[in-house]
């Protein structure tokens, strides 16, 4: 299982050596597309790194419609606020494809923060930068015509996981118009209209079912 932190930015600064005794910790679990792995008000018993597929963490409206407040993509970690200062989890968690992750429990982990201290400064890093995001996530929602949030959430996914090919930034994430609606707080039919004039004006394109950047100035002019 090393080789499969390895590139873990959780582990950053943490000797080769030292990671052979952290993979002892771990388990290995396997989620099916739509199945829940913690539902918001679940008590902080796994922290989660995802190997393979996609998470995403989702939130009701008072309305009773899904919002998707963050996608977990490969060799990213979740549920960390909640495990850290032991509250139920905040939001829900769901595999959006069949998904592979590693898991440990917040028993295990206090154990292995208190052995690494790194481990703390990282999660500490990633979780703050995580809820900085958030929190302009929905200010966002709030404040921003239609077209410019979907413009910086594919800004923003293209920085978080994005591929330079010929034609442009692939974002390496599979999206459905339903899951940019939901992030976003839009209905499916105004993610598809604004998509499609985003590939009108030459904005993006789609390959193999993922979006590709083809004009990120286009996009930022939108989204300022």
């Amino acid at each position: 299982m090393s080789n499969d932190i390895n590139n873990i930015g959780l582990f950053n600064d943490i000797d080769q050596s030292d990671l052979k005794e952290i993979t002892s910790y771990f388990k290995t679990v396997k989620f099916s597309k739509k199945e829940t792995i913690f539902d918001e008000g679940d008590q902080p018993n796994w922290l989660y790194i995802v190997l393979d597929g996609k998470i995403k963490i989702t939130k009701l409206s008072k309305d009773g419609k899904e919002i998707i407040l963050e996608l977990v993509a490969p060799r990213e970690f979740f549920g960390g606020v909640a495990v850290i200062n032991n509250f139920p989890y905040p939001a829900n968690a769901v595999a959006m494809e069949a998904s592979e992750i590693l898991k440990i429990s917040r028993k295990e982990l206090i154990k292995l923060i208190d052995i690494y201290p790194q481990l703390m400064i990282n999660l500490t890093k990633n979780i703050s930068a995580r809820i900085k995001n958030s929190h302009e996530a929905l200010k966002n929602m709030a404040l921003e015509k239609v077209e410019a949030r979907i413009a910086t959430l594919l800004l923003k996914l293209a920085e978080k996981s994005g591929e330079i090919i010929e034609k442009g930034t692939q974002i390496n994430i599979k999206l459905t118009k339903l899951d940019i609606a939901e992030m976003v707080g839009t209905t499916v039919e105004t993610a598809i209209r604004t998509m499609s004039k985003f590939k009108k004006n030459k904005y993006l394109t789609e390959t193999s079912g993922f979006i590709v950047i083809t004009n990120k100035n286009g996009l930022k002019d939108i989204s300022a």
